[in-house]
């Protein structure tokens, strides 16, 4: 499987996790979230690391995807650059890939 295609499902997969964060912030909760394992449910919750509210949520999240998306430009490059690696030296690339597995091989039968 090539790189860039799981590292595209594993963004998409951030992505669809992030958007649900995003519906179930915006309903009303009797009880936390999974997420909120751990915190007081109360307002003397807010220790002030956070910003308080809505608007801080909503600051939190647009932070966290304007984050993402820094990482998925990081990811995008990293890959392109193991292709073109791979591509100019692909001798290298078959003989070391195989070196590993022998090593890897061996590792995991000595257990």
């Amino acid at each position: 499987m090539p790189p860039d295609s799981l590292a595209s499902r594993e963004l998409e997969s951030l992505r669809m996790e992030l958007a649900m964060r995003g519906q179930r912030a915006k309903k009303p909760a009797d009880k936390p979230a999974e997420s909120d394992f751990g915190k007081s449910a109360g307002p003397a919750a807010n220790d002030g690391d956070a910003p308080a509210g809505p608007q801080g949520d909503a600051a939190s999240q647009q932070e966290l995807r304007s984050l993402l998306a820094d990482l998925e430009g990081e990811i995008s490059g990293f890959v392109e650059e193991a292709e073109k690696s791979i591509t100019a030296h692909s001798a290298t690339t078959i003989l070391v890939a195989m070196l590993l597995g022998i090593a890897i091989g061996s590792l995991l039968a000595r257990r």
